[in-house]
């Protein structure tokens, strides 16, 4: 039972972060209304691939729940029924969540796929509580967090759910990516715990106080990025995905002031880097540490001066999403140091 615990715990870890880059895809694409219903994409396990699956059809078995689009607004079966000759509007509910009727294929499959991956995600967690369950007497703790990673997981659906429903407000995007930061969290002191340190790091109280500031620095580094990534949406709305040097056009100062935080983030992980030096021993761990901020910020200038490339917005949320891992396990070990 431990070797299966130990595959769904590293299984869970490695979809979520699959789970993060596929949402920041949905993001950057502009997919997130590709299916404008959930958790069914236009009210079909399978979603469409043709407009015309959307179109009225005449002596058709309609199922409750599936949507078709009347002119350009969604309307939904609220019960099962076969339609008659003609479009009879008394069988057809408007959509009420939003009023966004678009079908793009390439949207829609690009939303379904994350929502899949999403599922599938779910599942491992699912087992992973399972499995930490037929090892309770053994580890009550990592029951206990599993069955918080599980609750987090359906909360997490929830949100995706209210984030739709929103027509992709910005805050509850945000919401939603804090949300999985907080499930890397639990799974990341899962795997803690299971790894056993011979060697050990430098155990002053100074010490572990700047390792927690620079996890903290990193953490209010990712929430000036939602914000600046909520304002970039907004233009994004109003001039569009062709026109990406319009969007920071007129950039905040918050923006600025992230530009520049990374700089502060850098200068306090050479300070613990030093301080490893002097004690002549450098973990693994941390040297991915650096490394991720070094390349966090040559994407960030990889975005801003060469006007947003396809692939950099997910490429900066994914190492954003790594550095925060990394850190956690890096803090949790030296606080875990007798």
């Amino acid at each position: 039972m431990n070797r299966l615990y130990n595959f769904f715990l590293v299984s869970s870890l490695i979809l979520v972060y699959l789970v993060i880059a596929a949402g920041a895809i949905v993001r950057m694409t502009g997919s997130g209304m590709g299916c404008p219903d959930w958790p069914k994409c236009f009210g079909y396990l399978i979603p469409p691939t043709e407009r015309s699956q959307l179109d009225w059809k005449a002596e058709y078995p309609y199922k409750k729940g599936q949507v078709i689009i009347v002119n350009k607004n969604l309307r939904v079966a609220p019960k099962d029924f076969t339609s008659n000759i003609t479009y009879a509007p008394n069988n057809w509910a408007p959509y009420s969540k939003h009023d966004y009727a678009i079908f793009n294929p390439t949207h829609t499959w690009i939303e379904f796929l994350n929502r899949v991956l999403g599922a599938i995600a779910g599942l491992a967690t699912l087992f992973l509580l399972i499995s930490a369950i037929f090892r309770y007497k053994k580890d009550v703790l990592a029951t206990i967090i599993s069955f918080l990673i599980v609750l987090s997981m359906g909360f997490q659906a929830w949100l995706g759910k209210t984030v739709v429903d929103s027509n992709l407000l910005p805050y509850k995007i945000s919401i939603h990516m804090g949300m999985a930061f907080l499930i890397l969290l639990f799974l990341i002191f899962l795997l803690e715990r299971k790894n056993k340190f011979i060697k050990k790091l430098p155990n002053s109280t100074t010490f572990k106080l700047l390792v927690v500031i620079s996890l903290m620095l990193t953490i209010i580094q990712i929430c000036m990025g939602t914000q600046v990534r909520q304002f970039v949406d907004v233009q994004i709305h109003y001039w569009g995905l062709e026109s990406p040097t319009k969007w920071l056009a007129e950039a905040p100062f918050l923006f600025y002031f992230h530009r520049s935080f990374s700089l502060i983030v850098l200068i306090v992980h050479l300070a613990i880097a030093f301080i490893l030096f002097k004690y002549r021993f450098i973990p693994k761990v941390f040297l991915v540490i650096i490394l991720l901020i070094g390349l966090e910020i040559l994407t960030g200038i990889w975005m801003y001066y060469f006007d947003f490339p396809y692939s950099s917005q997910p490429i900066h949320l994914l190492l954003a999403s790594l550095l925060f891992g990394a850190q956690t396990y890096f803090m949790i070990r030296i606080i875990k140091q007798k």
